[in-house]
């Protein structure tokens, strides 16, 4: 004799819910989903027997959708570890899981410090995300790009072929075409492009040096790079000159002059750090009972350099510093260079 299934719910015809949430997060076409418990779902937690009655979505998901309130249980927020009776009438509005909306466009104010027909220049801000990912999948400046050049979303990643760090300010090259794009990325897999940064560490480097250190992802703490030699790790290279001397809250700081040969995550915090000289702010890679002197990692992408991707013509943008790290700058008693 065949095994039966027991009947947990019976699906009802959909009503009229007035306390769903129809915000814009709900699942495009995507109706309220009705259940009428069964006695066989007695004794069971919501999020289990919710998630085997509707498995086109997964528990995980069910749980959030519990938590962020758009499941009720006759008529009143749900509860995932809620035990059932048995006979609860659930209200299940679906949402788009955040990752659904991450390529979506968002109006925002874009520092455009150059724009022509294949390429455009913004000086990014501290505290812009560059691509979405997870704890960040809207409010990007991949989002803004989208809202700004609709046509940008016919380029791989909107056109982003470098990043920088959320709380790093500083130029971006975007490619708003494919040819554009492709050329871009070559140039930098050749190192062509010209990448300057203005860094204030702790303590006085030598006047000037290269970091040769390979990086990889740190063996102990997955969110953090680090020097390393191991085989998967990848090549990369930092110049700096000092600038710059000052003194920050008793302690002794150097302007830097950073210029990349190849762009690592976090390249030039992790390199300054391994050589003794972490970036103001820095909580990180920084010590951390410095790490309020500055509310991020003192780091600006002032100058960039490239060949222009359709005329072939050498071109160049310096940013200057940000408000914050120009007041920085002063408290320490240094200077930024012209």
């Amino acid at each position: 004799m065949p095994i039966q299934t027991p009947i947990l719910a019976e699906t009802l015809p959909e009503t009229d819910i007035d306390d769903a949430d129809e915000s814009d997060d709900t699942l495009s076409g995507a109706n309220p989903i009705v259940l009428k418990l069964t006695e066989e779902a007695c004794g069971e937690r919501l999020d289990k027997v919710v998630s085997r009655l509707v498995p086109q979505y997964s528990r995980s998901r069910i749980q959030q959708w519990i938590e962020s309130g758009h499941v009720t249980v006759d008529g009143q927020p749900a509860r995932a570890k809620l035990t059932v009776s048995g006979d609860e009438t659930v209200v299940i509005v679906p949402q788009a899981a955040p990752e659904e909306q991450a390529f979506k466009p968002e109006p925002m104010a874009l520092p455009v410090a150059y724009e022509d027909a294949s390429i455009l220049v913004v000086n990014k801000p501290a505290g812009l995300v560059v691509h979405p990912a997870a704890g960040n999948w809207t409010g990007t400046l991949l989002n803004g790009l989208l809202h700004y050049l609709p046509s940008i979303a016919g380029v791989p990643r909107a056109g982003i072929v470098h990043r920088l760090d959320k709380d790093t300010s500083g130029l971006m090259v975007v490619a708003k075409t494919l040819e554009a794009h492709t050329d871009l990325v070559r140039q930098l897999q050749a190192r062509s492009v010209k990448r300057e940064y203005l860094a204030l560490v702790w303590g006085s480097p030598h006047l000037s040096g290269k970091v040769d250190a390979a990086m990889g992802r740190h063996p102990r703490d997955r969110i953090k790079m680090a020097v390393s030699e191991n085989a998967t790790a990848k090549p990369a290279v930092t110049h700096f000159q000092r600038v710059a001397t000052g003194l920050l809250d008793g302690r002794p700081v150097s302007l830097m002059r950073c210029q990349l040969e190849t762009g690592r995550t976090h390249q030039i915090r992790v390199h300054m750090q391994s050589i003794g000289f972490s970036l103001v702010g820095d909580a990180l890679y920084g010590k951390q009972h410095l790490a309020s002197v500055f509310p991020r990692q003192a780091l600006h992408a002032y100058r960039l350099g490239l060949i222009h991707p359709v005329s072939g013509d050498a071109l160049e943008w310096v940013a200057p510093l940000p408000e914050d790290f120009a007041g920085l700058l002063v408290r320490a008693g240094t200077a930024a260079p012209p």
